[in-house]
């Protein structure tokens, strides 16, 4: 996995699992910085082959239109990661129920589904937006017309689904694309491989070559891919006078960063931060900073960018990481430790993040909790085994340079509930075995969202507990979530060797048809209680899956 794409994950897990732990109060503190609606892509109704394409385009047009009317969507890109962590498609058609846990846990207020028909060169399209919370449909939005105004009807929908009167513009925007562009567009959104996207996505910038949000596809796209010279040269190509101007510039900073071109993305950055101020741009400058190793008083530490970053996002778990990791390059382990703590309090499967706390705690004689986190960080990937191999003169104490975390986005980390950040120490456990309760509680009556949340809250504060992460992982695999529940159930017997996780943790890998790693732990239960009835007929079970091929 690309480290775009486990951005992308952690981007989507962010929204997945620090969401639903916060209250309602919380929630409404947030929403100004939080998408609140989720448009999914429209199901055809016939077998016309124009509807498959039209599903997604529409689905993107309107999530477009509602957010410029004030009503952010989630992205597409953003929806795509969020799906898949869930482990569901996005792009079939799902049951209203799935669909509305899947909304209900990403946090959205409202649900956006619907239908597409093409009828010769007419278009309808049917639209039903869910208030997720109630679960409560509001009457059909209905619009129909000559196929070659889709962008037109998709306007009139997304004004229906803001609420505002039909014809409200949110200003002058970018001259639409003709049709053909556009179909070339959205199947170069949803081609199955990069080079199929990048043949349908070039296809459309030749056709229309001010087409900035198939420029930023292409951007994505080579991102993703590592061509990073290419994807700066999509990024530059959107036009100044484009809506999307500064999103392009963000994207181009970031390829520069790729380049490691540092004068030019931190001029490219700096220009942005000169017009406006952003958490993310404070970021990479600060990414800029460390990587190029030349700081000068006009410049700047990275640590100060970074402070900037987190005191305008007080609870984003990367630029809580970047910062820890500044401070330990600085070899101020106090602050490296303090701010390490806050990452894997909020992200406990953050493996990076456990294994430079392990170097700042040994570095700072605390060796026993030093060699936990290192355990930790082994726990959860392989990879950290290697960097322990690693020549010492690589990195500082072990640790390698370059972890610093870029935004690929201008867009905020949701915030957690504050009265946890200012509880007490001496609380902290108190309020921890409250929250775990109230999760078992609520898990017996199989209201499993909110039992998530509140195991999430109680792992804020205890972040190790395993009797915790053993209650979330078996919620997560009745969920489906069998990905997050494993990495849950991994930290849970790194705290505590047991029987119920172990069993739980390999069916939960039989079930991701990973049979070697679910063998290892059902062995590992048999070892552990021989008389275990269920350890038994698990490990016959697993014996007799065949092996998953690659």
């Amino acid at each position: 996995m690309t480290m775009m794409a486990l951005r992308h994950r952690w981007r989507a897990l962010l929204l997945l699992t620090v969401f639903t732990a916060l209250p309602a109060t919380a929630r409404a503190q947030a929403a100004a910085a939080v998408p609140t609606v989720l448009v999914m892509p429209l199901q055809p109704t016939d077998d016309d082959p124009r509807a498959l394409w039209l599903g997604e385009g529409i689905a993107l047009l309107v999530g477009d239109g509602v957010t410029a009317l004030g009503r952010p969507a989630i992205t597409r890109t953003d929806r795509v990661a969020a799906f898949d962590a869930l482990e569901l498609p996005d792009d079939r058609e799902l049951s209203r129920a799935t669909l509305l846990r899947a909304a209900q846990v990403i946090g959205v207020r409202d649900l956006v589904t619907g239908t597409v028909h093409v009828d010769g060169d007419t278009l309808t399209v049917s639209v039903r937006v869910v208030q997720v919370e109630a679960g409560r449909g509001q009457p059909e939005i209905r619009e129909q017309g000559p196929l070659r105004d889709v962008f037109a009807i998709a306007s009139r929908v997304a004004a229906a689904v803001a609420g505002v009167p039909p014809g409200s513009s949110p200003g002058p925007g970018d001259a639409t694309p003709s049709l053909e562009v556009f179909e070339a567009f959205v199947k170069g959104l949803v081609a199955e491989t990069p080079s199929t996207q990048l043949k349908f996505l070039e296809q459309a910038v030749k056709a229309a070559p001010q087409y900035a949000r198939a420029h930023l596809a292409i951007w994505e796209v080579c991102t993703q891919e590592e061509q990073h010279a290419r994807a700066l040269a999509a990024a530059q190509a959107v036009p100044a006078s484009s809506r999307f101007s500064r999103r392009a510039r963000f994207a181009a900073g970031l390829s520069l960063i790729h380049l490691q071109r540092w004068d030019d993305a931190f001029s490219a950055y700096k220009a942005l931060l000169d017009e406006s101020s952003s958490a993310a741009i404070y970021n990479n400058l600060g990414v800029i900073q460390a990587r190029r190793g030349s700081v000068t008083a006009q410049t700047g530490k990275p640590a100060w960018y970074f402070t900037r970053a987190s005191e305008a996002v007080p609870d984003s778990p990367d630029y809580f990481f970047n910062l820890g990791y500044a401070y330990w390059l600085d070899k101020d382990t106090p602050a490296a430790i303090y701010w390490l703590r806050e990452v894997v309090r909020r992200r406990p499967a953050d493996g990076e993040a456990h294994f430079v706390l392990a170097a700042a705690l040994q570095a700072a004689g605390n060796a026993v909790e030093g060699m936990r986190e290192r355990d930790l960080a082994r726990q959860l990937s392989s990879r950290f085994d290697e960097w322990d191999t690693r020549p010492r003169d690589e990195g500082i104490g072990g640790v390698p340079r370059g972890l610093e975390r870029a935004s690929d986005a201008e867009t905020s980390p949701v915030r957690v509930d504050s009265a946890l950040v200012s509880t007490t120490q001496q609380d902290h456990l108190q309020l921890a075995r409250f929250h775990f309760d109230r999760g078992q509680r609520l898990a017996e009556q199989l209201q499993d969202r909110e039992a998530t949340s509140e195991f999430r809250k109680s792992l804020y504060l205890s972040p190790y507990d395993a009797q915790t992460h053993l209650a979330l992982g078996r919620v997560l695999v009745r969920a489906g979530r069998l990905r997050d529940a494993i990495e849950s159930l991994k930290i849970s017997l790194w705290s505590a060797e047991s029987l119920d996780a172990r069993l739980l943790l390999a069916e939960a890998y039989l079930a991701t048809g990973e049979t070697a790693d679910a063998r290892v732990h059902a062995e590992r239960a048999v070892q552990i209680a021989p008389e275990s009835v269920e350890g038994k007929a698990l490990l016959e079970r697993i014996r007799a899956t065949p092996a998953r091929t690659p």
